[in-house]
């Protein structure tokens, strides 16, 4: 039979990372992706032959969100990563709980392809190359990913910070100094703190 028009793949892709949104990554199966279409499991084999094919839809629809345009070429090239990653963050940041499959599916996004692409221009104009530019641009993805993660599940503002406050201090003098400096911190200034130091690593 042919396939409804109205089932298209940004419609499948939508449904399942509302579930993944609002349920976490593990609640992503074929089931709870036909139950958000207001579909039969079976229904929904018609479109997608499984879970790794809704992931993958799920990565289209995320990094497809990406600004990949090359920033001006006259701007510093740690000023045009800096802009390319905060794109990133930006697209990627609204969906932290699928962050672990942008890890997973990126070589197969085009939106992360073009990304990938455009940064890499940027470093090898830096005179950033070879096993070097490969390492940088690995960098770069470790730290969008784990700051999202980091912002998410354990944010400077939250319990566990305070939690490091309060130990005692002839114990762990330096921890509890620098999570009571950690509250004065915000999430984009945490971000970019840490995004500029490794960029300056980068350069040596």
């Amino acid at each position: 039979m042919p396939r409804p028009r109205s089932l298209t793949p940004e419609r499948l892709a939508a449904a399942a990372l509302a579930v993944v949104d609002r349920d976490g990554l593990a609640a992503l199966s074929m089931r709870t992706a036909a139950k958000e279409l207001g579909m039969s499991p079976m229904g929904l084999y018609r479109y997608v032959s499984d879970r790794e094919e809704l992931e993958r839809l799920v990565v289209d629809r995320i990094l497809g969100a990406v600004d990949t345009a090359p920033p001006p070429r006259d701007t510093p090239w740690r000023e045009r990563v800096e802009l390319m990653t905060g794109r990133l963050r930006e697209a990627v940041a609204r969906h932290p709980e699928a962050v672990p499959l942008t890890l997973t599916h990126r070589h197969r996004s085009p939106g992360g392809l073009r990304w990938s692409e455009t940064v890499l221009g940027i470093l090898t104009e830096a005179g950033i190359d070879g096993p070097r530019r490969v390492v940088a641009l690995r960098a770069l993805h470790a730290y969008v990913s784990g700051a999202i993660q980091l912002e998410h599940r354990g944010p400077l503002a939250g319990p566990g910070t305070e939690a490091i406050a309060g130990l005692p201090g002839d114990a762990f003098p330096l921890l509890t100094a620098t999570a009571r400096d950690a509250g004065g911190v915000g999430p984009d200034e945490e971000f970019l703190g840490g995004l500029r130091m490794l960029l300056r690593g980068l350069g040596d």
